[in-house]
C-alpha cells in the first residue's frame, strides 16, 4: 500500500512544480516582452561585477608600452641620439627602447625612451625622427596571425597603398613605398624590456 502512495504522491510533486517553473519563465518572459531593448540591456548588464570581461584600456588612448620592437629580418629598430632611425642586433642597447603611446584605437606614437625622439614617416615613405610628436608621427597597428605587429603610417599612403615602417636584411630602413604587409622587413615583435 505504501508503494502505490508514493508512485501516486510523486508525480504530482514533480507536475506541481513544473507548473510552477513554467508559471515563473512565462511571468519573466511577459515582463521582458514589455521592455524597450534599452531596459532589457539594462537588465541584463553582461558587465557586471561578477562577470569577468577583458580590458582593452590600452587600445583606447593614453597607455605607454615600454617595448623593443624586434623585427623578423632579426634587427632591433632604433633610434640614436642624433634622432637617425636604423636597426641594431644588440639586444642591450638602449636607443632600441621605445614607447608605443596609444593615441587612439589601433593608432599609436612609437618614442625612443633614451633618445627622446619619435619614429615617423614623410609622404615619400622615409623614415625619419622628430623631437615633437606630429601627424607623421602617427602609426596603425595591426597584429597578424602570426604574432607579430605591423605599424603603417596613419597619415601617408602610395597609390592608395599603405606604407610600412621596415628594416631590411642589413638594418637599414626601407622606404614605406616599397613595403607590403606580408613582407617580414615589415614584421616586428614589440619584446617587453627585461
Amino acid at each position: 500500500m505504501r508503494k502505490w502512495i508514493l508512485t501516486w504522491i510523486l508525480p504530482t510533486l514533480l507536475y506541481s512544480s513544473c507548473f510552477h517553473i513554467i508559471c515563473l519563465v512565462g511571468t519573466i518572459s511577459l515582463a521582458c516582452n514589455d521592455m524597450t531593448p534599452e531596459q532589457m540591456a539594462a537588465n541584463v548588464n553582461c558587465s557586471s561585477p561578477e562577470r569577468h570581461t577583458r580590458s582593452y584600456d590600452y587600445m583606447e588612448g593614453g597607455d605607454i608600452r615600454v617595448r623593443r620592437l624586434f623585427c623578423r629580418t632579426q634587427w632591433y629598430l632604433r633610434i640614436d641620439k642624433r634622432g637617425k632611425v636604423k636597426g641594431t642586433q644588440e639586444m642591450k642597447n638602449n636607443y632600441n627602447i621605445m614607447e608605443i603611446r596609444t593615441v587612439e584605437v589601433g593608432i599609436v606614437a612609437i618614442k625612443g625612451v633614451e633618445s627622446e625622439y619619435f619614429l615617423a614617416m614623410n609622404k615619400e615613405g622615409k623614415l625619419y625622427a622628430k623631437k615633437e610628436c606630429n601627424e607623421d608621427c602617427n602609426f596603425k597597428e595591426l597584429i597578424l596571425e602570426n604574432h607579430y605587429n605591423t605599424y603603417a603610417s596613419a597619415k601617408w599612403t602610395h597609390s592608395g597603398r599603405e606604407m610600412f615602417v621596415a628594416l631590411n636584411q642589413k638594418g637599414a630602413p626601407v622606404k614605406g613605398k616599397k613595403t607590403k604587409k606580408e613582407q617580414k622587413t615589415a614584421h616586428f615583435l614589440p619584446m617587453a624590456i627585461t
